[in-house]
């Protein structure tokens, strides 16, 4: 892992002294380095180090160094690859604390991530935040895909989001439905997807039609609490500004002056996907979304999804952004698993 030219904010000292790693199965000698960063503003370094150096101790998770914290200063100890890896990260962390966000775990994993891929300081994501007035949160890409994803949003009527689960597709292209709404850009928001199990049968549900398709919407639900609080997100449902529905139910509409997101659309057969995209009415904005390795449909039924990507290639005014593991921004275990199950489907198709 290599990092590049990013801006420091606190003053460094370094030092160097050979010695042994306090690792009894290293037998050469090598040399350490010692590294020390202070901070002017104790504010800052107080939310950089986390409560109790929470912060400086997660950051020991992928980085072989020692660690001291005294008021506001900072001490490195490691091999010298280690401790410059590790104060780049704190440096873009000290970054973002500087704008006034709050850093968490979360936080450090991506940093980590994206510094290693990229010669950008993080400074570039946090230019496409993406602001919900009532609840009055910020919504920050956390990759460079994000980023990508969201100018595509703001620049294109259709834009189409193909990659794994938990890389923020959904959630991303809510916050965006949302901020268009309340910056009055659209006068509702639609939230659709295919009323299809995930690999097992349900058998009956009770209840009204609304009842029934509920289960299927639910993730929908969870990404639109996050960001605007239940009762207001009633009434705006109760007015009929947002409108949470099963993917037949857009059939024969056509959707003016809306920002309308179609979820989990590798389960759209081909008719369905054609159906869909043709409700585009003026003023609109449609992001699709989905993952083509996790397809549900029966095995005779091609996916409305995959067939897309051939067919509107090239087409002014649609934009595809695909994802991958390293845009997943759940635990970061999931990452390792997605990675897994491709090697597992690369074995597969070669035999």
């Amino acid at each position: 892992m290599s990092f590049k030219g990013a801006p420091f904010y606190g003053i460094l000292q370094a030092e160097k002294r050979p010695g042994r790693l306090r690792k009894p199965y290293l037998e050469e000698k090598t040399e350490e380095e010692i590294l020390k960063l202070s901070f002017d503003d104790t504010h800052l370094a107080r939310n950089l180090f986390g409560p109790r150096e929470e912060n400086i101790k997660y950051l020991r998770k992928y980085f072989d160094v020692r660690t001291s914290v005294r008021g506001n200063h900072l001490t490195l100890v490691g091999r010298r690859k280690e401790v410059e890896n590790t104060s780049k990260v704190i440096n873009e962390l000290a970054g973002i604390v500087k704008k006034g966000f709050a850093i968490n775990p979360s936080d450090i994993d991506h940093a980590v991530r994206y510094i290693a891929h990229t010669d950008k300081g993080m400074e570039e994501l946090y230019k496409d935040q993406v602001y919900i007035p009532p609840s009055r949160k910020v919504i920050t890409p956390k990759t460079e895909n994000q980023k990508s994803y969201i100018e595509a949003i703001r620049k294109h009527d259709i834009v189409i989001g193909i990659g794994p689960a938990g890389t923020g597709k959904t959630y991303l292209a809510m916050a965006m439905a949302l901020s268009a709404y309340f910056n009055k850009e659209v006068s509702r928001i639609i939230l659709t997807r295919p009323a299809i199990e995930a690999g097992e049968k349900l058998g009956f549900l009770p209840g009204t039609m609304y009842d029934k398709v509920n289960p299927y919407l639910r993730p929908l639900y969870d990404a639109l609490y996050d960001m605007v609080d239940m009762d207001r997100a009633a009434r705006l449902m109760d007015k009929g500004v947002l409108e949470i529905a099963p993917l037949a139910f857009m059939r024969g509409r056509t959707l003016n002056d809306a920002f309308v997101i179609l979820d989990e659309a590798q389960n759209t057969a081909s008719e369905q996907m054609k159906m869909f995209l043709t409700r585009l009415g003026f003023s609109s904005k449609t992001v699709v979304t989905g993952d083509v390795t996790q397809i549900d449909l029966p095995e005779k039924r091609s996916s409305g999804l995959v067939e897309v990507q051939t067919i509107l290639r090239g087409i002014t005014g649609i934009r595809f952004v695909y994802f991958s593991e390293r845009d997943v921004v759940r635990h970061p275990l999931v990452q390792k698993i997605i990675k897994a199950y491709e090697k597992k489907g690369m074995a597969e198709e070669g035999k």
